[in-house]
């Protein structure tokens, strides 16, 4: 004979949590998703950046530049950087978030992770840029 009484648990989330699907954080699983799709996509762009490493292996500077100058091998570079960044921001936020339990200092290591991604691939994106249109720009 099936139970038909009204389910009586008692949830401590608000009504308006359980409609968006926030956890606790505020943050829901979005920051999970795109770490977990920045994890994904790190696969095929890691294995494109070792393919072009070990292609300017052994070449000269012209060469090099020419292989980066390549609009298809600058575009997986640049994508590399903005996804590894990211999600290497994303990690590491996991870990400060996690791990650090005084809030002034929490606060300060997660915007100091985000300066140090985003210093990273500037820097990283600047270089291939200028390799890259270098000689379109000369």
């Amino acid at each position: 004979m099936a139970d038909n009484r009204a389910d009586t648990r008692v949830s401590m989330r608000t009504p308006l949590a359980r409609v968006k699907g926030l956890g606790a954080s505020g943050h829901g699983v979005e920051h999970w998703w795109l770490h977990r799709v920045t994890a994904v996509s790190n696969i095929p762009l890691i294995i494109a950046f070792v393919i072009i490493v070990a292609a300017l292996a052994g070449s000269g500077y012209e060469e090099a530049v020419s292989i980066v100058s390549h609009p298809l091998v600058a575009i997986v570079l640049i994508l590399a950087v903005v996804s590894v960044t990211n999600h290497m921001r994303m990690g590491m936020q996991i870990i400060i978030e996690d791990y650090v339990h005084d809030k002034g200092l929490k606060i300060a290591a997660v915007i100091a992770n985000n300066f140090y991604a985003v210093i990273v691939a500037v820097a990283c994106l600047y270089a291939i840029l200028k390799v890259s249109l270098g000689r379109i720009l000369i």
